[in-house]
């Protein structure tokens, strides 16, 4: 799978008002929404839901109920496992770290967002933390530290950027497979093989 470290977004993207509208989709994963399987059609349409977790570590478990009541609500079940890894891994990073690290700023909110493009969906988290989020190695005897790798595991791509004037989001896509995705793995637009992690710009607005 690919990860994707983004460069600093453009001015108008702030910790403040970050609320990704149904067309946002990150730069980086733009390529993945070429070809049919990806475009919003009747039966697979564009939407976006955002979900405000509050400073503590019981809404990792709120986080986790929306992401599938969501995906539910949007005939996605077959997401839900892997969404609900993901949503875990990235709400516990943003509300472990990201609040730990805000210091004065632990009062702005985390938000976590699903954005759907036809098969495939966005979870997006942003946090005032200023750290950046890394993959490492642990070491044998060390409890955790793989929640990133679980995160590129199940993802078809998954990138962060910083937001002005302090703050992130980290993001993940994730894809729902269909009879068209399972006959053609190669196509265009399609989740294939991992790639190297790339440089790519910041998230903009659809």
């Amino acid at each position: 799978m690919q990860s994707a470290q983004t460069a600093p977004p453009r001015s108008t993207w702030t910790a403040l008002d970050w609320w990704p509208p149904v067309g946002w989709w990150p730069d980086a994963a733009r390529d993945l929404l070429s070809g049919p399987p990806a475009t919003p059609t009747a039966a697979f349409p564009a939407a976006s839901a955002t979900f405000v977790l509050p400073p503590n570590t019981e809404s990792v478990h709120s986080a986790r109920s929306f992401a599938l009541g969501t995906l539910t609500g949007w005939r996605l079940g077959g997401l839900c496992e892997n969404m609900e890894l993901v949503v875990s891994e990235l709400a516990t990073n943003a509300i472990r770290h990201g609040l730990r690290l805000a210091d004065s700023r632990t009062r702005e909110p985390v938000r976590l967002s699903l954005i759907r493009r036809g098969v495939l969906v966005v979870c997006a988290l942003n946090d005032p933390g200023s750290g950046s989020p890394t993959l490492r190695d642990p070491s044998p005897l060390e409890i955790g530290g793989l929640g990133l790798h679980i995160v590129e595991s199940l993802s078809a791509r998954w990138g962060w950027a910083p937001l002005a004037p302090y703050g992130k989001i980290v993001w993940a896509v994730l894809a729902h497979e269909t009879h068209e995705t399972r006959e053609a793995p190669g196509e265009p637009g399609l989740p294939g093989p991992a790639g190297p992690s790339a440089e790519s710009p910041a998230p903009a607005g659809v």
